[in-house]
Protein backbone atom coordinates (compact mmCIF):
# COMPACT_ATOMS: atom_id res chain seq x y z
CA UNK A 1 0.00 0.00 0.00
CA UNK A 2 3.02 2.68 0.54
CA UNK A 3 4.11 1.67 -2.54
CA UNK A 4 0.60 2.83 -4.54
CA UNK A 5 0.69 5.88 -1.96
CA UNK A 6 4.21 6.92 -3.10
CA UNK A 7 3.09 6.39 -6.95
CA UNK A 8 -0.23 8.44 -6.49
CA UNK A 9 1.98 11.52 -4.66
CA UNK A 10 4.57 11.14 -7.20
CA UNK A 11 1.72 11.45 -10.08
CA UNK A 12 0.55 14.71 -8.19
CA UNK A 13 3.54 15.71 -8.64
CA UNK A 14 4.22 15.30 -12.08
CA UNK A 15 0.81 17.00 -12.89
CA UNK A 16 1.79 19.92 -11.44
CA UNK A 17 4.96 20.09 -13.37
CA UNK A 18 3.23 19.19 -16.64
CA UNK A 19 0.96 21.94 -15.81
CA UNK A 20 3.85 24.37 -15.42
CA UNK A 21 5.46 23.12 -18.14
CA UNK A 22 2.68 23.47 -20.91
CA UNK A 23 2.18 26.88 -19.79
CA UNK A 24 6.01 27.63 -20.21
CA UNK A 25 5.61 26.02 -23.69
CA UNK A 26 2.97 27.86 -25.09
CA UNK A 27 5.37 31.20 -24.57
CA UNK A 28 8.33 29.71 -26.62
CA UNK A 29 8.93 29.78 -30.04
CA UNK A 30 11.57 28.12 -32.47
CA UNK A 31 12.96 29.40 -35.78
CA UNK A 32 13.43 27.06 -38.46
CA UNK A 33 15.46 27.76 -41.75
CA UNK A 34 15.83 26.78 -45.31
CA UNK A 35 18.17 27.37 -48.37
CA UNK A 36 20.64 29.20 -46.48
CA UNK A 37 18.28 31.63 -44.12
CA UNK A 38 16.62 32.82 -47.44
CA UNK A 39 12.90 31.46 -45.65
CA UNK A 40 12.41 30.92 -41.73
CA UNK A 41 9.88 30.29 -40.59
CA UNK A 42 8.45 30.43 -36.05
CA UNK A 43 6.73 27.67 -34.49
CA UNK A 44 5.80 26.54 -31.20
CA UNK A 45 7.20 23.22 -29.63
CA UNK A 46 3.41 21.58 -30.14
CA UNK A 47 4.16 23.04 -34.26
CA UNK A 48 2.07 25.73 -33.84
CA UNK A 49 3.07 28.53 -36.84
CA UNK A 50 3.31 31.70 -35.54
CA UNK A 51 5.80 33.78 -38.40
CA UNK A 52 7.55 33.41 -42.28
CA UNK A 53 10.20 35.69 -43.07
CA UNK A 54 10.92 35.08 -46.95
CA UNK A 55 13.73 37.23 -48.36
CA UNK A 56 12.75 39.18 -51.26
CA UNK A 57 15.04 37.99 -53.56
CA UNK A 58 12.77 34.79 -54.01
CA UNK A 59 9.49 36.79 -55.08
CA UNK A 60 9.75 36.20 -58.71
CA UNK A 61 6.67 34.68 -60.42
CA UNK A 62 8.43 31.71 -61.99
CA UNK A 63 10.36 30.56 -58.50
CA UNK A 64 6.81 30.45 -56.69
CA UNK A 65 6.56 26.06 -56.29
CA UNK A 66 10.52 26.63 -55.28
CA UNK A 67 9.22 29.32 -52.38
CA UNK A 68 6.26 27.40 -51.34
CA UNK A 69 8.67 24.12 -51.00
CA UNK A 70 10.97 25.99 -48.87
CA UNK A 71 8.25 27.11 -46.49
CA UNK A 72 7.19 23.62 -46.22
CA UNK A 73 11.15 22.99 -45.12
CA UNK A 74 11.47 25.59 -42.91
CA UNK A 75 8.43 24.70 -41.10
CA UNK A 76 10.12 20.85 -40.83
CA UNK A 77 12.62 22.01 -39.87
CA UNK A 78 11.71 23.97 -36.89
CA UNK A 79 8.64 21.27 -36.40
CA UNK A 80 11.73 19.07 -35.82
CA UNK A 81 13.76 21.43 -33.07
CA UNK A 82 10.26 21.65 -31.25
CA UNK A 83 9.99 18.06 -30.97
CA UNK A 84 13.48 17.50 -29.73
CA UNK A 85 12.88 19.98 -26.90
CA UNK A 86 9.63 19.41 -25.59
CA UNK A 87 11.30 15.51 -25.94
CA UNK A 88 13.80 16.69 -23.79
CA UNK A 89 12.12 18.59 -21.02
CA UNK A 90 9.65 15.28 -20.82
CA UNK A 91 12.38 13.17 -20.23
CA UNK A 92 13.92 15.32 -17.29
CA UNK A 93 10.28 15.90 -16.07
CA UNK A 94 9.48 12.45 -15.94
CA UNK A 95 12.78 10.62 -14.91
CA UNK A 96 12.06 9.07 -11.95
CA UNK A 97 8.31 8.40 -12.62
CA UNK A 98 8.22 4.82 -14.29
CA UNK A 99 5.81 5.69 -17.45
CA UNK A 100 4.74 2.97 -20.00
CA UNK A 101 6.60 2.91 -23.14
CA UNK A 102 5.46 5.23 -26.11
CA UNK A 103 3.05 6.74 -23.06
CA UNK A 104 2.52 10.68 -24.73
CA UNK A 105 1.52 12.88 -21.81
CA UNK A 106 0.83 16.19 -24.60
Amino acid sequence: MANFLGLMKQAAELKGKMETLQAELEQVEVEGSAAGGLVTVVVTPKGELRKIKIDPSLMKPEEVEVLEDLIVTAHGDAKRKGDAMLAEKMQGLTGGLPLPPGMKLF
